[in-house]
């Protein structure tokens, strides 16, 4: 017997109720990230673009080490190093030598990066309450919260 048919057969299925509520999930994780998606674009940005410029916003000095931000974002380093490349080009952020790591780059926002960020967050904003919070109860907003903690503070199998 192969490993994967093994692992089915130990794997239980979703009880119904259980497959509904991961089926209701994804559908409403789909539609908030297309829609704000799309708000954004109108702006020139991707979700991509608003979170390294948001995170970038957040460090001390606007700089962050390759590596850390890539970890705070939950991306590869090769992912974010193509993508920094991108926004390098658009003006958004350069990159400096990691005084430690020689290896390594440290990204940090430009000015124009840091204009474009506050030009575009009033309205990813108010997106974000169209497309979410404003659908939500005060109590639906407590519940998500409670559960996306719940998962979120689950160890990695």
């Amino acid at each position: 017997m192969s490993t994967r048919s093994s692992d089915r057969a130990a794997t239980p299925w979703l009880a119904a109720e259980e497959e509904r509520a991961w089926r209701a999930y994804r559908r409403m994780v789909t539609a908030v990230q297309v829609r704000t998606a799309q708000d954004l674009a109108e702006r020139g940005l991707s979700e991509a673009d608003y979170e390294v410029l948001s995170t970038l916003s957040e460090q001390p000095g606007t700089a962050s080490p390759l590596h850390e931000q890539a970890a705070k974002m939950g991306w590869s380093r090769s992912r974010l190093s193509r993508h920094a490349t991108r926004m390098e080009a658009r003006g958004l952020l350069r990159r400096e030598p990691d005084p430690t790591d020689g290896r390594g780059c440290v990204l940090v926002l430009t000015g124009q990066g840091l204009d474009t960020l506050r030009d575009a967050a009033p309205a990813h904003l108010a997106s974000v309450r169209r497309h979410f919070v404003d659908r939500l109860a005060p109590e639906d907003l407590a519940a998500l919260e409670r559960i996306a903690a719940k998962v979120a503070a689950a160890p990695a199998d």
